[in-house]
């Protein structure tokens, strides 16, 4: 199984990445949470993979962090009716310490908001996902209400979207505006500097 691929990005899309690597160009399927942590093209990349093997195709996803990649594998092994694309969508609307929040909350509103993600899909993710989600790696958490060790990152981006969120911001919105917070001030960084760089 292919587990990494680092080359060229020769180019990308929101949902597609293109890297080449000793003259052949593979194209990868990327969320848009991926796409927009990417390097300029014609840089050097590294994507954590996984690939689904079918009769008539080999398709690559591909993911910045071996969590998000993880957590792509635990939805479309363990969640009914949950495939590659539609894990995709999910992983392209919202970040991953938000989708761990809403699991660990039990928040089916938030997930159903996904394009294509029904109440019911989204009530699987949760229910099918509970207890599976604490083993995806260092950025998850214990969701069986044991305790467990929350990195200062995920918590902040977690604090700051539900900041947002009281303010009025739609819970998509938020998660993405803190994103893009989080990528403008580089590395780790406060809920304060995440809410005040997402309100700019």
């Amino acid at each position: 199984m292919i587990t990494s691929i680092q080359g060229t990005l020769t180019a990308a899309t929101p949902l597609h990445a293109t890297v080449e690597l000793n003259g052949f160009g593979y194209e990868v399927n990327i969320p848009v949470t991926t796409a927009e942590r990417l390097p300029a093209t014609g840089t050097v990349v590294k994507l954590h993979t996984h690939v689904v093997y079918r009769e008539d195709a080999q398709t690559l996803y591909g993911f910045i962090t071996t969590e998000d990649r993880d957590f792509f594998r635990l939805m479309i092994e363990h969640v009914t009716g949950v495939g590659p694309k539609m894990a995709l969508t999910i992983m392209s609307k919202l970040s991953l310490p938000l989708l761990q929040s809403a699991i660990r909350s039990g928040d089916v509103g938030t997930l159903a908001k996904c394009p294509g993600i029904g109440k019911k899909t989204a009530e699987r993710l949760v229910v099918e996902l509970r207890a599976k989600v604490g083993a995806t790696g260092p950025t998850t958490v214990n969701l069986d209400g044991a305790e467990g060790e929350i990195p200062a990152e995920s918590s902040a981006h977690r604090d700051a979207v539900s900041a947002l969120v009281a303010l009025g911001y739609k819970t998509a919105d938020a998660d993405q505006a803190v994103r893009r917070a989080a990528l403008a001030l580089g590395g780790k960084t406060t809920t304060e500097a995440l809410i005040k760089k997402a309100l700019n």
